[in-house]
């Protein structure tokens, strides 16, 4: 909670009223080379009450917060900078780690979800990034899970978009995925 409010306070009186953060990853994964310390924990019931209080310290500074990155990027062995980054878990897997600190979230009315660009096979059948799969964003997202808020994709000109898609068919596929922003676009 202090950590939410402090940076929410002391971001506002920048002018600032969005922070996309806090990281609501699951950090299962030591070779994992992006998320280490950037997670609150290993544990995702650690993970999802520490994300939920960090939320809640951004709203009470006045500044509007985001769960990143959905699905969760926690157990992956890639950077979804400088590549493609899938993992393999089934929809089963997922809810009982990765998706503990979102269902949380959701539940407490975080009012903005980054989806991240990691793939998921086992799931969706196919390689499409969570941030333009609409089995993942709209199907799992919205449906499943009932999150009515924003969503954002993550940095578009980040390697495993760019390297595989043009500016132009990410953001269209992004947004026929169900996002309702494109963070960074060409």
């Amino acid at each position: 909670y202090n950590v939410g409010y402090t940076i929410g306070s002391e971001i506002r009186k920048l002018g600032f009223n969005l922070d996309f953060a806090p990281v609501a990853d699951v950090n299962t994964n030591p070779n994992n080379p992006i998320i280490g310390s950037r997670a609150f924990s290993s544990d995702p019931e650690t993970a999802a009450v520490m994300a939920e209080a960090c939320v809640k310290g951004f709203q009470d500074a006045g500044v509007i917060s985001c769960l990143k990155h959905f699905p969760g990027h926690g157990d992956t062995d890639a950077d979804s900078h400088t590549g493609y980054v899938s993992i393999g878990k089934s929809l089963e897997e997922l809810t009982q780690v990765e998706l503990v600190p979102f269902l949380k979230g959701i539940d407490a009315g975080v009012p903005v979800i980054m989806a991240g660009h990691i793939a998921c096979p086992g799931i969706t059948e196919d390689e499409l990034p969570a941030s333009l799969s609409p089995v993942l964003i709209d199907s799992l997202l919205r449906q499943q899970l009932g999150y009515t808020g924003v969503i954002v994709t993550d940095a578009m000109d980040m390697s495993a978009i760019a390297d595989r898609y043009t500016a132009g068919e990410a953001a269209v596929l992004a947004l026929q995925a169900g996002c309702d922003m494109v963070l960074i676009p060409a």
